[in-house]
C-alpha cells in the first residue's frame, strides 16, 4: 500500500480493481501525469498520490462528474489527505494540532474519525486531537472538519470544509 498517499477513494466490495483504473483515468483527464493509484488490502478503500493539490482535484472531479457523470462508474467518495503518519496517538496529536491553525478564531470545528484495521478507540482519538485545539466544537454545521482517517498502521489527516469531500452518488443526482 502507498505510503504517501494524498487521496482516499471508496468503492464497493470487489470493485477495488476497477476503482483503481477509473481513478488513474480520472487524474490522467486533469493532466497529472503520473499518478500512483493502489488498493489499500481493505475492501472498498483505495490509495492514491497525485502531483496536484489533492483539494483541487477534488473539485476538478466534480466539475467532471457534473459534466460527465457516466465518467464514475466504481468510485463513491474522494477524500483528500493533507498529511499521513503511522498510526500513533501522539504522532496523530501532533499533526493534528499543526494542521488545525487552519481554523480560523470564529470557525467552528468537529473531530471525525473513520477507522479500518485498528483496535485504537475513536474516542481516545477524538479526546487527544480536541484537547489542544481551542475553538468552538459544532457537531452539527461546523465550519471545518478535522478528519481522521485511520487505514490500518497508517493515518491521513485533513483539516477540511464539509463540501471538501466529493460523494458521487449525492452528487450525481443533483
Amino acid at each position: 500500500m502507498l505510503r504517501d498517499f494524498n487521496l482516499l477513494a471508496t468503492t464497493s466490495r470487489g470493485n477495488e480493481r476497477d476503482a483503481c483504473s477509473e481513478l488513474s483515468y480520472l487524474l490522467g483527464e486533469i493532466d497529472d501525469s503520473a499518478p500512483n493509484v493502489e488498493k489499500t488490502g481493505i475492501s472498498g478503500l483505495i490509495a492514491a498520490k497525485t502531483a496536484s493539490n489533492p483539494f483541487e482535484v477534488v473539485e476538478k472531479f466534480r466539475k467532471i462528474l457534473h459534466e460527465r457523470p457516466y465518467e464514475f462508474r466504481y468510485t463513491l467518495r474522494i477524500i483528500p489527505i493533507e498529511k499521513v503518519v503511522r498510526t500513533d496517538l501522539e504522532k496523530i496529536q501532533h499533526v493534528a494540532t499543526e494542521l488545525s491553525s487552519k481554523i480560523e478564531e470564529n470557525e467552528t470545528f468537529r473531530v471525525t474519525v473513520e477507522k479500518r484495521f485498528t483496535a485504537m478507540p475513536s474516542r481516545n482519538i477524538i479526546e487527544e486531537v480536541a484537547a489542544n485545539i481551542e475553538r468552538k466544537v459544532d457537531l452539527s454545521k461546523p465550519d471545518k472538519i478535522l478528519l481522521i482517517e485511520v487505514v490500518g498502521g497508517l493515518t491521513g489527516i485533513s483539516v477540511i470544509k464539509p463540501d471538501d469531500i466529493l460523494s458521487v452518488m449525492k452528487e450525481k443526482v443533483l
